[in-house]
């Protein structure tokens, strides 16, 4: 392999899955307050009595970030984050990292895939990185969610990560870990920049409520649309729109540049 450079050599599979898992993790620890700033704008006004993040009123996407710094401290910002990284060496690495793979296993090896080909190829593997990763989604949102004020002594819903896991499969069984539905992943997946935000605000809203909801608070993700739209009006679909709208951009942009760069060092470091 003497002589040859990186451009020379064609990444493998596994290059490809492991550059685009860790360059998906990269991205989670730049953008992740966002997200939590998205979760807790989202079940905000939420009618659940023991709700506690009734006691905040957060406001903006900065305002909820520095509400929560100033009342839960900095570390709040980053609650999930261990079941963030989880996700997305689940998700990104086989979302992206096996798009080429299959694109090419549906051309039968051709390298000019039509329209139709890539988007069966980005069906497949948005559909195995959702069956994969969506325990981990659920963990993620439960502890972005948790509140937990200084003052007030209360008990966290869960004690780590792992515990999470174990609480979810065993009170709501393994049904729980996968509590969602699955047009709220393929309507974000498929449309892109302020487009994506508007059109899967409304099930993102509905997704995290209900992945955060204790069992039998809703009979489904139909029932948690219904009862948002009765008790809190239409405007309830859009809580979180600012951070979800920063976050989606600026994850794109940090994860496809650390997944060219990562793919790059691996190619190099093998040869």
């Amino acid at each position: 392999m003497v002589g040859l450079t990186t451009a020379d050599v064609a990444p493998t599979a596994g290059v490809k899955i492991f550059s685009a898992g860790a360059a998906g993790c990269v991205a989670d620890l730049v953008t992740f307050p966002l997200d939590t700033a998205k979760v807790r704008l989202q079940i905000q006004g939420e009618c659940r009595p023991s709700l506690e993040v009734q006691k905040n009123r957060y406001r903006g996407v900065f305002g909820t970030i520095l509400t929560m710094v100033k009342t839960e401290g900095p570390r709040s910002l980053y609650s999930g984050l261990v079941a963030g990284l989880h996700r997305q060496m689940g998700f990104a690495s086989v979302r992206i990292g096996l798009y080429d793979t299959m694109k090419q296993f549906y051309s039968r090896g051709s390298e000019s895939a039509g329209l139709g080909t890539r988007l069966l190829a980005g069906c497949t593997t948005g559909a195995m990185a959702v069956t994969f990763a969506q325990p981990t989604d659920v963990v993620k949102v439960r502890f972005q969610a948790q509140v937990r004020l200084p003052e007030s002594g209360s008990v966290k819903r869960y004690s780590g990560t792992m515990d999470a896991y174990r609480t979810i499969a065993r009170d709501e069984g393994i049904k729980g870990l996968w509590k969602d539905n699955m047009p709220c992943h393929f309507t974000a997946a498929f449309a892109a920049g302020f487009c994506t935000t508007i059109v899967a605000s409304p099930v993102d809203v509905v997704k995290t409520r209900y992945m955060n909801s204790v069992p039998g608070q809703y009979s489904g993700a139909m029932n948690c649309a219904i009862t948002m739209l009765l008790n809190e009006g239409t405007t309830a679909f859009y809580k979180g729109f600012m951070p979800a709208f920063l976050r989606l951009g600026s994850w794109n942009i940090v994860m496809f540049v650390s997944f060219e760069q990562i793919k790059r060092a691996v190619v190099r470091f093998q040869l």
